[in-house]
């Protein structure tokens, strides 16, 4: 499978996946359809703020990671990245992998900001699917064709714990990159997580 994380389009996702939440105080749930649509359309805005901000892409990275940390299903997202290791795994560890995660995350896409200036998502429809919300969108970017982008918004959460693009799970392709790290270091958990905090 092509490395989709390194490209343009996902470069964008991956930033609304950081600025998703932003869109609802903490606290406030996605129990509804409208409510999960309102907060997607609400993306692009908080994506923009901080790309207009003037900031350089270091501050940037730093003010996305930030609202990755408050406001996406982190520990979901972190879980299933780590995925049948994290039974071997201790609280400590889980909990050292989670930041790292996020640290990774905000990185590997913040590096990349400066190539969907202009982009735009818009809502075309929503589904209610298991304990979630599905919400469907058309992305634009400069000089490609529009594609499908969904994310999954958690109904109790109010989250997002996970998004495709053009039928590709994020979860998957995470769960895979972060595999392939593992291998890298013999299964050494504790090296990954080292060599995560350097990685994206």
């Amino acid at each position: 499978m092509p490395n989709l994380m390194l490209t343009r389009r996902a470069a964008l996702l991956g930033a609304a996946a950081l600025g998703l939440g932003a869109a609802l105080p903490t606290g406030a749930r996605a129990a509804t359809a409208a409510q999960a649509e309102s907060l997607v359309r609400n993306l692009v805005a908080e994506i923009n703020r901080v790309i207009a901000s003037g900031k350089s892409v270091s501050s940037m990275i730093r003010d996305f990671e930030g609202i990755f940390r408050r406001y996406a299903d982190l520990p979901t997202i972190a879980a299933y990245a780590l995925g049948a290791d994290g039974r071997r795994a201790s609280a400590a560890q889980k909990k050292a992998f989670t930041d790292a995660f996020s640290g990774y995350i905000a990185r590997k896409y913040g590096k990349r900001f400066h190539e969907f200036i202009g982009g735009r998502l818009e809502v075309t429809g929503s589904r209610p699917i298991r304990n979630a919300f599905e919400v469907v969108t058309t992305a634009y970017l400069r000089g490609e064709a529009p594609f499908e982008v969904s994310f999954h918004i958690g109904q109790n959460s109010g989250r997002m714990f996970n998004m495709f693009i053009e039928g590709v799970n994020m979860l998957l392709t995470e769960r895979s990159e972060i595999g392939a790290l593992l291998d890298r270091n013999r299964g050494d958990i504790d090296a990954m997580i080292a060599q995560l905090r350097k990685t994206g």
